[in-house]
């Protein structure tokens, strides 16, 4: 009792630091890509929910449990990001403190320190502090729990026990893909316990398990590919450059984790270079490496499987698979979070077992360590935290970090676009110096251009932007919106109608065609896209002020009027809303 005890007072305590680290990203805004993981407002209806479930491409990307986490937080918190932020900190506390279950259930010692370590180490502040990673806190959740279920179900051959932990994979491949590793996983625990795998009792029994993480794992590969856009030049690499992004990136997440220093939310984005012969040496001395603890497997086959099972589960971020992120870098922190376990487990238990050998005053200096490395790995966390509590410091820390770093002036100039477009085309432009392919970029410079007044120059840019990716539906709407301000119509309408094909579910490609379309007096088809549009997105408020308009244009000023007041409901100031609904009402 006294065990159980003293182990519940553990995991309190654990909460409550954890907690305390990430203080400073409590109230943390909204982040790079977390308007696309929060539920917006045309999924927030039970129909929403269904289609986060049924519908691929409805959600970035199709972790489906992930999104209902999502919509079940915007009932609890709206917008309020507070709630979001102590979920994913508290998830992540509850991985710490399954881990220490895990470990202490395999018989590893120093399973608290690593518990510890895990709950407060700063390699993970990318995953707690930013909203859009609770993909890597509620997988973790489920992941350790169908670890621990499926040991359960080694230990009696209970089938509830088998049951359980197969429905928490499959809940863990629903959160995040990257959790297929875990049937591998367990294979090396049980090669680690037994010296060896029977087929029947060991490799059989995890067949569906592998099963399921495949078929996860191509989904997620399929939508990488088709709506996130992993493909194109930037991930046409060789097998060569894979082995070499494969090699440098596990030396590289070793590092952070025995030095986690100058953390940043994206690192430089190497060179690849297979005729140089010293970036041959990252996976070289990984073979190298892996052949010694290979060697000395009979004297102990912890270091080894422990070393397995993390290049395993990073396998995933490794290269060898294209993911979105590498068109920017090829590391990020968030890609190691449950690959970080295995390596903080076995320095854990080498600390123990090294310190416990230390004499009559062992007890002694094990905890005095244990408190110098877990308080120095708090401080570096609440500093890192620091960083995420919006989007321009994030950026701007990043940039201190990584210099050239274009995607973060692209994303400044995104924040600085409303208020002050002059700033933007400034930030732009640095991103296209660094960066002159990025198609995003000129993009982004079009319309910071178009809303200074710089026409020409915006058509340009858009030019630029559909020449490098002509299948880019952003790039085509913003060149039409150039060709609509030098009355082009015609062109404008054409460049619009190209972008609904390539981009059906683009709300504000249908709604400039509509308002294309009536202003070249084709109303019916024009309230058919102003239709669509808001149907894809009812909080887009152009798309309601080109309803007044079309109804306006047919006699139909009631209706003008409601189209009119639903835009200014969303978007107060709109000026073309306000004037809309006076001429609507005959004022």
């Amino acid at each position: 009792m006294r065990g159980r005890t003293a182990r519940l007072f553990f995991f309190a305590g654990l909460f409550v630091v954890t907690l305390a680290a990430y203080r400073p990203a409590w109230h943390g805004g909204r982040l790079w890509d977390d308007d696309a993981h929060l539920t917006g407002e045309r999924m927030q209806t039970a129909r929403g929910l269904g289609r986060i479930w049924t519908s691929p491409g409805a959600t970035q990307q199709y972790y489906p449990l992930a999104h209902s986490a999502f919509w079940v937080m915007h009932r609890a918190f709206g917008d309020d990001t507070l709630g979001y932020h102590l979920v994913n900190i508290a998830l992540h506390a509850l991985s710490a403190c399954l881990i220490a279950l895990l470990l202490r259930r395999l018989g590893i010692p120093g399973w608290w320190l690593a518990a510890a370590i895990f709950a407060l180490h700063p390699v993970h502040v990318e995953s707690v502090a930013w909203m859009s990673e609770l993909k890597n806190t509620l997988s973790g959740v489920f992941y350790l729990t169908a670890a621990l279920a499926y040991l359960a179900y080694r230990d009696r051959s209970r089938t509830t026990a088998y049951a359980a932990a197969l429905f928490l994979f499959v809940m863990a491949l629903l959160t995040k893909s990257v959790s297929a590793t875990l049937p591998a996983a367990l294979l090396v625990v049980f090669w680690w316990q037994q010296g060896g795998l029977r087929w029947r009792q060991d490799v059989l029994p995890l067949v569906p398990f592998f099963g399921a993480g495949i078929a996860a794992g191509a989904m997620t590969a399929w939508m990488e590919h088709t709506y996130i856009g992993a493909q194109g030049g930037t991930f046409e690499l060789t097998v060569a450059e894979r082995v070499l992004i494969a090699g440098r990136a596990v030396w590289f997440y070793v590092s952070k984790l025995a030095w986690p220093m100058n953390l940043t939310f994206i690192y430089p984005r190497w060179r690849l270079d297979p005729s140089d012969w010293i970036q041959w040496l990252w996976p070289a001395v990984m073979v190298a490496f892996t052949f010694a603890l290979w060697r000395i497997r009979t004297r102990s086959r912890a270091p080894l499987a422990a070393w397995l099972l993390f290049v395993g589960t990073l396998t995933p971020a490794l290269g060898f698979i294209n993911v979105y992120p590498f068109r920017y870098s090829f590391v990020a922190d968030h890609f190691q979070y449950l690959a970080s376990i295995s390596l903080i487990a076995i320095a854990s238990a080498g600390l123990r077992i090294a310190l416990g050998r230390a004499g009559v005053y062992a007890h002694h200096v094990v905890r005095l360590s244990a408190v110098l490395i877990v308080g120095m790995l708090w401080l570096l966390t609440w500093r890192q935290s620091l960083e995420y509590v919006d989007g321009e410091t994030l950026y701007r820390a990043t940039l201190a970090k990584n210099p050239e770093c274009w995607l973060c002036y692209n994303n400044l100039g995104v924040l600085k676009m409303t208020a002050a477009p002059a700033d933007a085309v400034e930030y732009f432009t640095r991103s296209l110096e660094l960066n002159p392919a990025a198609p995003e970029g000129h993009t982004n410079l079009a319309y910071a251009h178009l809303a200074l007044g710089h026409i020409d120059e915006g058509a340009r840019e858009a030019e630029q932007a559909v020449r490098l990716e002509p299948q880019s539906a952003e790039a085509r709407v913003a060149l039409g919106s150039a060709l609509v301000r030098l009355n082009r119509i015609h062109d404008a309408a054409e460049e619009f109608r190209r972008a609904v094909d390539l981009k059906p579910a683009s709300a504000e490609a249908h709604a400039n065609y509509g308002n294309t379309l009536a202003a070249a007096g084709d109303l019916l088809e024009a309230t058919i896209q102003l239709k669509m549009a808001v149907a894809l997105k009812p909080d887009l408020a152009m798309a309601h002020v080109g309803l007044g308009e079309v109804y306006m244009l047919s006699g139909r000023r009631v209706e003008a009027a409601a189209a009119y007041r639903e835009a200014l409901r969303l978007e107060p100031d709109l000026a073309s809303a306000r004037a809309g609904l006076a001429r609507a009402e005959g004022k």
